[in-house]
């Protein structure tokens, strides 16, 4: 076996069945394996993904064990050569897997990769690639000061602001929503630390490998969707808390106690900067989210009009499948943008594109490469959901810090 995914799965069974697809669809080429640990769903995920993909393993475990303890189970049945540790909100292009296992063996002394990752929006994810985290650099990155200094090599190490989003280099940490490595590399510096109950154990595993003379790579050559919305919201106080939990862990384990110490005290005062400022945006109304209500029928807002981009070959089905489900009054116009463009310049042209909402089909002629491509040309503020050829769901997160929205077309 040349390759195993292991996705950890709870509660979010249509974006893991959206994640699903497009993994099978970039895992033509390979031989593949598809692993998926469920940390005791209570939202029906067994019996929905079990049913449409007969092919992969689906293992229930009996309780949320967290997501560490997943993978390492996950890992614990894998056969491949390679090992991907994938989040079930994502979405990736044809081409992922053969590009990343690509890169990986051509690089001297790889440890681990990491991809480029855009939001549910369209908009680029500074996690995936990060610092360290010392003190001064969770004190920036907490307090906001690293938002204020996004491109500082001083101010902005934490998600290591200096280095170009698209270009190619060796960093410090890789995002544990995408982690590719080899069953070698595990069987040296050992799989995650399960004393992470959630955050922190990609910084773990990523300083591991490191320490044991690897190197941690970003391929910006590939990027994939991360939606972002089905996890802790990270805005608030509640996230604040749990990441300095993980980060107090990570210290205590690989620092030496004063530098524990000084983190901790750092930590402490950073988290009662954010929850005065987390006050005062509440407060002031100034914490902006999207609702569900793109999507709520009986109404003239024109927010709520969809716009359809689809591949020819697959017109006819999904304007069954919308109809039936009840979307059909909401679509204001069908698009089959082709695949000869794939920066999707007909997208640019739209002066009254910002009030309305897009709902990508993936199918023969639209490509999840294509849709990703014009996801970024389109700039990250615009509401967009998307649906996998022949799939029973449309899936979609309008901002990284909101709860992301799936819609069952059964």
């Amino acid at each position: 076996m040349e390759l195993s995914i292991i996705i950890v799965n709870y509660n979010v069974k249509y974006f893991l069945e959206q994640c699903l697809h497009s993994v099978l669809k970039a895992g033509k080429a390979i031989a593949m394996e598809v692993i998926v640990i469920d940390n005791c769903s209570t939202d029906g995920s067994e019996a929905y993904i079990k049913k449409l993909f007969p092919g992969i393993s689906y293992y229930l475990n009996d309780s949320n064990t967290g997501f560490a303890k997943a993978c390492n189970t996950g890992l614990s049945r894998a056969s491949g050569e390679y090992i991907l540790f994938l989040n079930p909100d994502t979405i990736v292009p044809e081409d992922c897997f053969v590009k990343c296992i690509e890169h990986f063996r051509s690089c001297q002394s790889a440890g681990a990769l990491g991809v480029r990752m855009i939001d549910g929006a369209g908009q680029y994810l500074k996690e995936s690639k990060r610092g360290f985290p010392d003190a001064a650099t969770s004190f920036f990155k907490l307090t906001g000061l690293s938002w204020l200094f996004p491109h500082s090599s001083f101010f902005a190490r934490y998600y290591l602001g200096n280095k170009d989003e698209y270009t190619i280099a060796e960093i410090d940490v890789l995002p544990g929503a995408f982690l590719f490595t080899s069953k070698d590399i595990l069987h040296k510096t050992g799989s995650f630390d399960e004393s992470f109950f959630m955050y922190g154990e990609d910084i773990d595993l990523s300083y591991r490998i490191q320490r044991a003379g690897f190197r941690n790579l970003y391929y910006p050559e590939v990027t994939i969707i991360h939606f972002k919305g089905e996890s802790t919201r990270k805005q608030s106080l509640k996230y604040i808390i749990i990441f300095y939990k993980a980060m107090n862990i990570f210290v205590k384990k690989h620092y030496s106690a004063n530098r524990a110490l000084l983190f901790a005290l750092f930590i402490r005062v950073a988290i009662v900067c954010r929850a005065i400022l987390t006050g005062v945006f509440t407060l002031t109304g100034i914490i902006y989210s999207y609702t569900k209500t793109i999507f709520r029928k009986n109404t003239d807002n024109t927010n709520n009009k969809l716009i359809v981009y689809v591949g020819a070959d697959y017109t006819d089905e999904i304007k069954k499948v919308l109809e039936k489900a009840g979307f059909s009054d909401r679509v204001d116009e069908w698009v089959n943008p082709g695949i000869q463009n794939p920066g999707i310049k007909i997208f640019t042209k739209r002066t009254d594109i910002s009030t309305k909402s897009l709902v990508f089909c993936e199918s023969g002629d639209l490509s999840f490469a294509t849709i990703i491509s014009a996801m970024v040309t389109l700039g990250g503020d615009k509401k967009i959901l998307i649906h996998g050829q022949s799939t029973k769901s449309i899936v979609g997160s309008p901002a990284k810090d909101t709860k992301g929205i799936s819609i069952a077309l059964l």
